[in-house]
Protein backbone atom coordinates (compact mmCIF):
# COMPACT_ATOMS: atom_id res chain seq x y z
CA UNK A 1 0.00 0.00 0.00
CA UNK A 2 0.95 3.54 -0.80
CA UNK A 3 -0.62 6.59 1.29
CA UNK A 4 0.49 10.58 -0.09
CA UNK A 5 -0.81 12.75 2.82
CA UNK A 6 -0.82 16.72 1.93
CA UNK A 7 -0.51 19.44 4.54
CA UNK A 8 1.14 22.32 5.51
CA UNK A 9 2.39 21.41 8.15
CA UNK A 10 4.27 17.86 7.67
CA UNK A 11 6.91 18.34 10.76
CA UNK A 12 3.54 16.99 12.70
CA UNK A 13 3.65 13.71 10.93
CA UNK A 14 7.09 13.01 11.40
CA UNK A 15 6.86 11.54 15.09
CA UNK A 16 3.29 9.13 14.50
CA UNK A 17 5.32 7.26 11.42
CA UNK A 18 9.05 6.92 12.84
CA UNK A 19 8.16 4.52 15.33
CA UNK A 20 6.49 0.99 16.76
CA UNK A 21 4.02 -0.50 14.42
CA UNK A 22 4.29 2.13 12.08
CA UNK A 23 7.88 2.32 11.74
CA UNK A 24 8.09 -1.31 11.49
CA UNK A 25 5.43 -2.04 8.56
CA UNK A 26 7.32 0.67 6.12
CA UNK A 27 10.45 -1.07 7.14
CA UNK A 28 9.37 -4.16 5.84
CA UNK A 29 7.72 -2.79 2.67
CA UNK A 30 4.16 -3.14 3.53
CA UNK A 31 3.16 0.27 3.48
CA UNK A 32 4.91 3.09 1.97
CA UNK A 33 3.80 6.72 3.39
CA UNK A 34 4.62 10.22 2.10
CA UNK A 35 4.11 13.20 3.26
CA UNK A 36 4.12 16.69 0.74
CA UNK A 37 4.39 20.07 2.21
CA UNK A 38 1.43 21.74 -0.30
CA UNK A 39 3.42 25.32 0.03
CA UNK A 40 5.89 23.55 -2.66
CA UNK A 41 2.42 23.85 -4.62
CA UNK A 42 1.90 27.64 -4.15
CA UNK A 43 2.51 29.91 -6.97
CA UNK A 44 2.57 32.91 -4.45
CA UNK A 45 6.14 33.85 -3.59
CA UNK A 46 5.81 33.56 -0.11
CA UNK A 47 4.86 29.98 -0.30
CA UNK A 48 1.18 31.16 0.57
CA UNK A 49 -1.52 28.51 0.46
CA UNK A 50 -4.35 30.18 2.08
CA UNK A 51 -6.67 33.77 1.94
CA UNK A 52 -9.73 35.50 2.83
CA UNK A 53 -13.19 33.99 2.56
CA UNK A 54 -15.78 35.70 0.39
CA UNK A 55 -18.79 37.32 2.27
CA UNK A 56 -16.19 38.20 4.92
CA UNK A 57 -15.88 36.28 8.81
CA UNK A 58 -12.91 34.96 10.50
CA UNK A 59 -10.78 32.65 9.45
CA UNK A 60 -8.30 31.93 6.63
CA UNK A 61 -9.12 29.28 3.62
CA UNK A 62 -7.10 26.70 2.08
CA UNK A 63 -7.17 28.27 -1.69
CA UNK A 64 -8.14 25.99 -4.55
CA UNK A 65 -4.36 26.56 -6.31
CA UNK A 66 -2.38 24.91 -4.53
CA UNK A 67 -4.67 22.14 -3.65
CA UNK A 68 -5.98 21.33 -7.00
CA UNK A 69 -1.73 21.32 -8.57
CA UNK A 70 -0.78 18.99 -5.67
CA UNK A 71 -3.55 16.27 -6.18
CA UNK A 72 -2.99 16.46 -9.45
CA UNK A 73 0.26 16.25 -9.68
CA UNK A 74 -0.14 12.70 -7.72
CA UNK A 75 -3.03 11.69 -9.59
CA UNK A 76 -0.62 11.82 -12.79
CA UNK A 77 1.61 9.39 -11.25
CA UNK A 78 -1.28 7.28 -9.98
CA UNK A 79 -4.69 6.26 -9.52
CA UNK A 80 -6.05 6.65 -6.14
CA UNK A 81 -8.69 4.33 -4.44
CA UNK A 82 -9.90 6.81 -2.79
CA UNK A 83 -8.75 10.55 -1.74
CA UNK A 84 -9.99 11.38 1.76
CA UNK A 85 -10.61 14.94 3.39
CA UNK A 86 -9.90 15.12 7.04
CA UNK A 87 -12.73 17.34 8.34
CA UNK A 88 -14.91 17.52 11.38
CA UNK A 89 -17.95 17.59 9.24
CA UNK A 90 -17.14 14.25 7.82
CA UNK A 91 -18.28 10.41 8.36
CA UNK A 92 -17.41 9.49 11.73
CA UNK A 93 -13.99 7.45 11.01
CA UNK A 94 -15.87 3.40 12.45
CA UNK A 95 -13.77 0.47 11.70
CA UNK A 96 -15.52 -0.53 8.86
CA UNK A 97 -14.09 1.93 7.26
CA UNK A 98 -10.37 0.97 8.30
CA UNK A 99 -11.39 -2.73 7.20
CA UNK A 100 -12.02 -1.13 3.97
CA UNK A 101 -9.67 1.26 3.74
CA UNK A 102 -6.84 -1.20 4.46
CA UNK A 103 -7.43 -3.53 1.18
CA UNK A 104 -6.73 -0.03 -0.98
CA UNK A 105 -3.61 0.23 -3.29
CA UNK A 106 -2.92 3.85 -2.91
CA UNK A 107 -4.86 6.81 -0.98
CA UNK A 108 -4.34 9.93 -0.69
CA UNK A 109 -5.09 11.77 2.17
CA UNK A 110 -5.62 16.02 2.25
CA UNK A 111 -5.33 17.68 6.06
CA UNK A 112 -7.35 20.52 6.99
CA UNK A 113 -6.40 23.54 8.25
CA UNK A 114 -7.61 27.20 9.17
CA UNK A 115 -11.91 27.33 8.65
CA UNK A 116 -10.93 24.10 5.83
CA UNK A 117 -10.29 24.10 1.78
CA UNK A 118 -12.52 25.74 -0.62
CA UNK A 119 -15.85 24.16 -1.49
CA UNK A 120 -14.64 23.40 -4.92
CA UNK A 121 -11.83 20.61 -3.97
CA UNK A 122 -14.09 19.01 -2.17
CA UNK A 123 -16.58 18.56 -4.91
CA UNK A 124 -13.81 18.34 -7.65
CA UNK A 125 -11.69 15.97 -6.21
CA UNK A 126 -12.63 15.09 -2.86
CA UNK A 127 -14.08 11.06 -2.66
CA UNK A 128 -14.07 10.48 1.06
CA UNK A 129 -14.58 12.94 4.04
CA UNK A 130 -13.72 11.50 7.44
CA UNK A 131 -13.72 12.95 11.05
CA UNK A 132 -12.34 11.26 14.19
CA UNK A 133 -15.09 12.70 16.49
CA UNK A 134 -16.99 15.80 17.05
CA UNK A 135 -14.93 18.02 18.04
CA UNK A 136 -12.17 20.70 16.16
CA UNK A 137 -8.20 20.18 15.94
CA UNK A 138 -5.64 22.54 15.04
CA UNK A 139 -5.50 20.54 11.78
CA UNK A 140 -6.36 17.86 10.07
CA UNK A 141 -2.31 15.89 10.66
CA UNK A 142 -3.31 14.22 13.98
CA UNK A 143 -6.52 13.17 12.63
CA UNK A 144 -4.55 11.39 9.15
CA UNK A 145 -2.29 9.75 11.30
CA UNK A 146 -5.17 8.48 13.48
CA UNK A 147 -6.49 6.96 10.23
CA UNK A 148 -3.25 5.76 8.64
CA UNK A 149 -2.69 4.52 12.02
CA UNK A 150 -5.85 2.30 12.30
CA UNK A 151 -5.71 1.30 8.74
CA UNK A 152 -2.13 0.25 8.08
CA UNK A 153 -2.41 -2.30 11.45
CA UNK A 154 -4.66 -4.35 9.60
CA UNK A 155 -2.30 -5.35 6.63
CA UNK A 156 -1.01 -8.82 6.55
CA UNK A 157 1.98 -9.28 7.88
CA UNK A 158 2.15 -5.67 10.13
CA UNK A 159 0.73 -7.20 13.43
CA UNK A 160 3.64 -9.92 14.86
CA UNK A 161 0.29 -11.61 15.34
CA UNK A 162 -1.70 -11.40 12.37
CA UNK A 163 -4.89 -12.69 14.22
CA UNK A 164 -4.52 -9.95 16.94
CA UNK A 165 -6.15 -7.22 15.32
CA UNK A 166 -9.11 -9.80 14.07
CA UNK A 167 -10.05 -9.78 18.26
CA UNK A 168 -9.99 -5.82 18.94
CA UNK A 169 -13.00 -3.81 19.74
CA UNK A 170 -14.95 -3.39 16.50
CA UNK A 171 -14.26 -6.10 14.76
CA UNK A 172 -17.27 -8.29 15.66
CA UNK A 173 -19.92 -5.02 16.87
CA UNK A 174 -18.82 -5.69 20.61
CA UNK A 175 -16.24 -4.19 22.32
CA UNK A 176 -12.81 -6.24 23.14
CA UNK A 177 -13.63 -8.72 26.44
CA UNK A 178 -11.13 -8.15 29.62
CA UNK A 179 -7.52 -9.33 29.49
CA UNK A 180 -4.66 -10.51 31.92
CA UNK A 181 -1.32 -11.68 32.06
CA UNK A 182 0.75 -12.51 34.80
CA UNK A 183 1.09 -12.90 38.21
CA UNK A 184 -2.41 -14.90 38.82
CA UNK A 185 -3.27 -12.89 42.14
CA UNK A 186 -2.49 -9.57 42.38
CA UNK A 187 -3.15 -7.07 45.61
CA UNK A 188 -5.83 -10.16 46.54
CA UNK A 189 -7.58 -9.82 42.95
CA UNK A 190 -7.33 -13.23 41.15
CA UNK A 191 -7.30 -13.77 37.56
CA UNK A 192 -10.79 -15.87 36.72
CA UNK A 193 -10.37 -19.47 36.69
CA UNK A 194 -11.68 -20.51 33.71
CA UNK A 195 -8.71 -18.36 31.91
CA UNK A 196 -6.44 -20.52 33.44
CA UNK A 197 -7.68 -23.75 33.08
CA UNK A 198 -6.59 -24.16 29.50
CA UNK A 199 -9.87 -25.03 27.85
CA UNK A 200 -10.07 -23.17 24.30
CA UNK A 201 -13.81 -23.66 23.84
CA UNK A 202 -14.48 -22.44 27.66
CA UNK A 203 -12.15 -19.40 27.31
CA UNK A 204 -13.86 -18.47 23.77
CA UNK A 205 -17.37 -18.23 25.62
CA UNK A 206 -16.39 -16.42 28.69
CA UNK A 207 -14.44 -14.02 26.29
CA UNK A 208 -17.41 -13.96 23.98
CA UNK A 209 -20.17 -13.11 27.13
CA UNK A 210 -17.55 -10.64 29.06
CA UNK A 211 -17.69 -8.62 25.40
CA UNK A 212 -21.23 -8.80 25.64
CA UNK A 213 -21.37 -6.89 28.98
CA UNK A 214 -19.05 -4.96 28.66
CA UNK A 215 -20.47 -3.61 25.34
CA UNK A 216 -24.07 -3.32 27.01
CA UNK A 217 -22.89 -1.23 29.91
CA UNK A 218 -20.11 0.96 27.74
CA UNK A 219 -21.72 1.00 24.42
CA UNK A 220 -25.39 -0.38 24.00
CA UNK A 221 -25.33 1.41 20.89
CA UNK A 222 -24.01 -1.08 19.18
CA UNK A 223 -26.00 -3.59 20.18
CA UNK A 224 -28.82 -2.28 17.83
CA UNK A 225 -32.32 -3.09 19.03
Amino acid sequence: MRIDIITVLPELLKSPFSASIMQRAQTKGHVEIHVHNLRDFSDDKHRNVDDYQYGGGAGMVMSVGPISKAIETLQAQRKYDELIYMTPDGDLLEQSTCNQLSLAQNLLILCGHYKGVDQRIRDLYITKELSIGSYVLSGGELAAAIVVDAVVRLIPGVLNDETSALTDSFQDGLLAPPVYTRPPEFKGMQVPEVLLGGNPKDVAAWREEKAYERTKERRPDLLGD
